[in-house]
C-alpha cells in the first residue's frame, strides 16, 4: 500500500487537479489546447531527449519491445477483426486504436519513474515510441488506404511519412540517440536548460489529462465502449505479461515496466485521430473517460502487486 500512496496516487491526483480546475473554472478550453501542445512540442520531447542521450545501447533489451508490441497487436487485432460487419477499414481502425493506445507518454512516464525509479525510463521510453509512433503511425496508415483507395501505396505511405516526421515525439528521442552513438554530449548549459524543461512534462501532462477528461461526454458507455476499455485494461496487459515473463528474456524490472505500461487507460490519441479524420469520435471520447476512472483500482492494485515482487 506504501507504492500505491506513493506513486499511483499521486499520479491520479494531478490528473484530479486537472479536473478540478476545468470543472471550476480555473482553466478553460482554450488552456487544455495550449497545455498539450506545451508538453507535445516542448517538455516531453525534451525528457524523451534527454531518456535517449543518456541512456547505454548495451543495456537495452529488445525483448521488451517485442512484448510490447505484441501485446498491442494482439489486442488492436482482436477488437478491430471481431467487430461486426460493414463498418469502414477506417472506423475499425479507430476502434483498434482506441483499445491498444496506451496513455504511455502523459501517465505511464510519470509512473514508471516513481514506482520503478530512473532505471525505468528507457523501457518507458521505447513503450512511447511503440505507442505515439509506431501503432499511430500504422493507424494512419489504413485510415489514408480506406480513404484513398485509388491512390498509390506509395503516396499514401508518404503522407504518412511525412506526418511523422513532424512529430517531435519521435524525433526528439532520435535526436537523443543519435548524441549516444556519436558520443557528442549537449554542452552543459543546453542540458540544464533540456532538464528544467524536461522536469514539467510529468506534472503538465498529468493535469492535461484531467483537463481532456473534463470535457469528455460520460454518458452512452454501450457494449462498444466497453469492449474497448476491456481491451486496454484486461487484455493487452494479459497479453503482455505472457509474452514478457515467459516468450521473451528480460531482467525483472523491464518485464513489470511493459506490464504497467500495457495496464495503462486509453490515451487521447485515439480521439484526436477521429476527429482529424471525420469519424465518429463520441466512442473514444468515452472509452477515453472509462478507462481512466476504472484504472485507479486496477493500476493501483497492480502498483501493489509489481512493488511486493520487486527485489528490495
Amino acid at each position: 500500500m506504501q507504492a500505491v500512496a506513493t506513486a499511483a496516487l499521486p499520479v491520479f491526483a494531478l490528473i484530479l487537479t486537472g479536473w478540478l480546475a476545468a470543472r471550476g473554472g480555473v482553466l478553460g478550453p482554450a488552456a487544455t489546447d495550449a497545455l498539450n501542445r506545451y508538453v507535445v512540442y516542448l517538455s516531453l520531447p525534451a525528457l524523451l531527449f534527454r531518456a535517449m542521450a543518456q541512456a547505454d545501447p548495451a543495456q537495452m533489451h529488445w525483448g521488451f519491445a517485442a512484448a510490447f508490441a505484441g501485446g498491442i497487436a494482439v489486442t488492436f487485432a482482436a477488437i478491430a477483426l471481431t467487430r461486426r460487419r460493414y463498418r469502414s477499414l477506417a472506423d475499425l481502425s479507430i476502434e483498434g486504436l482506441a483499445a491498444s493506445y496506451t496513455n504511455a507518454g502523459y501517465m505511464g512516464i510519470p509512473l514508471c519513474l516513481a514506482l520503478l525509479g530512473p532505471a525505468s525510463l528507457a523501457p518507458a521510453v521505447i513503450a512511447t515510441l511503440l505507442t505515439a509512433c509506431v501503432l499511430f503511425g500504422a493507424a494512419i496508415s489504413l485510415i489514408e488506404f480506406d480513404q484513398h483507395r485509388d491512390r498509390s501505396l506509395g503516396a499514401t505511405l508518404y503522407k504518412v511519412a511525412r506526418a511523422l516526421a513532424r512529430n517531435p515525439l519521435l524525433i526528439a528521442p532520435l535526436l537523443g540517440l543519435a548524441s549516444t552513438l556519436s558520443g557528442v554530449a549537449a554542452p552543459a548549459g543546453l542540458d540544464r536548460y533540456l532538464e528544467l524543461l524536461a522536469a514539467s512534462a510529468s506534472p503538465c501532462a498529468l493535469v492535461t489529462i484531467g483537463l481532456f477528461l473534463a470535457q469528455a461526454q460520460p454518458g452512452g458507455a454501450g457494449g462498444g465502449v466497453g469492449r474497448l476499455v476491456a481491451g486496454k485494461l484486461l487484455l493487452q496487459p494479459a497479453v503482455t505479461a505472457i509474452l514478457a515473463f515467459f516468450v521473451f528474456p528480460m531482467p525483472a524490472m523491464w518485464a513489470w515496466c511493459a506490464v504497467l505500461m500495457s495496464a495503462l487507460p486509453i490515451g487521447t490519441g485515439p480521439f484526436m485521430l477521429a476527429q482529424l479524420y471525420g469519424r465518429d469520435a463520441r466512442a473514444a471520447s468515452r472509452a477515453i473517460l472509462l478507462s481512466t476512472v476504472l484504472s485507479v483500482p486496477t493500476v493501483s492494485l497492480l502498483v501493489a502487486w509489481i512493488s511486493a515482487h520487486l527485489p528490495s
